[in-house]
């Protein structure tokens, strides 16, 4: 009786993992992370990104038509650039 059990109990968590990675499967085909974060086209955006080392990086924000430069770190957040007109052209953050 105890197999039984025990296989009744992996098939219920093989089932639920299955259900779990198909939900990540469809998020990811449907794009809903990105239809969830906000609306599309508004504001505010993170242009770009880039790693200086495991602490710290820079940060690329733009803000209506203006893109300000930030650098994130284990001090807190520097503003290093400020008020610069928006690149043309649509860009991805990375």
């Amino acid at each position: 009786m105890e197999i039984l059990e025990l296989a009744r109990g992996a098939g219920a968590l093989l089932a639920v993992l299955g259900l779990l990675g198909l939900a990540a499967w469809l998020a990811r085909r449907l794009d809903l992370h990105r239809r969830l974060g906000g609306p599309i086209g508004g504001r505010l955006a993170v242009v770009e990104t880039r790693w200086l080392d495991s602490r710290t990086r820079l940060l690329l924000i733009r803000r209506d038509s203006v893109e300000h430069l930030l650098l994130l770190g284990a001090g807190g957040a520097v503003l290093i650039e400020r008020g610069q007109p928006a690149a043309e052209g649509p860009r991805r953050a990375s």
